[in-house]
């Protein structure tokens, strides 16, 4: 039996996707010489990551000399905001206050990131009541 993957990424074509988003562009080399900083990988595993990034559109590529030079084809963030839906769809049955309830709860928030959280939710709830008094005008 096939298992399915919750974001239809794998955890090396995560880390692979990440260094392209920090680089900006990068080469096969450029990708491996990150990743030998944790931890071993052969230069054909990142090439073939990388293809089957571009392949499932998440990199485009163009070439230099002999070498590919990959960068992303999607907004990092856009990326982020559908692999968190497509979670929040399978595990939390998509409910963001589950998601967020499990995140708060359960993660060992510091001062600064429990801050940041509710800045994140006032400025929500600003813009919502400007949007509200605008739309009384």
């Amino acid at each position: 039996m096939q298992r399915k993957s919750l974001t239809h990424l794998g955890e090396t074509e995560m880390e692979v996707l990440h260094h392209v988003w920090d680089l900006g562009e990068a080469t096969v080399a450029d990708v491996r010489e990150r990743i030998l900083e944790d931890r071993d990988v052969a230069y054909t595993t990142v090439m073939t990551v990388l293809k089957k990034l571009a392949e499932k559109g998440y990199l485009d590529y163009h070439k230099e000399g002999r070498s590919y030079v990959y960068k992303s084809a999607q907004e990092q963030d856009a990326v982020q905001h559908s692999l968190l839906r497509r979670l929040m769809e399978k595990v939390f049955r998509g409910s963001p206050s589950a998601l967020v309830q499990t995140l708060v709860q359960r993660e060992d928030l510091s001062d600064d990131e429990r801050e940041e959280i509710r800045a994140l939710i006032n400025a929500l709830d600003e813009k919502n009541s400007e949007t509200d008094d605008a739309d009384d005008s």
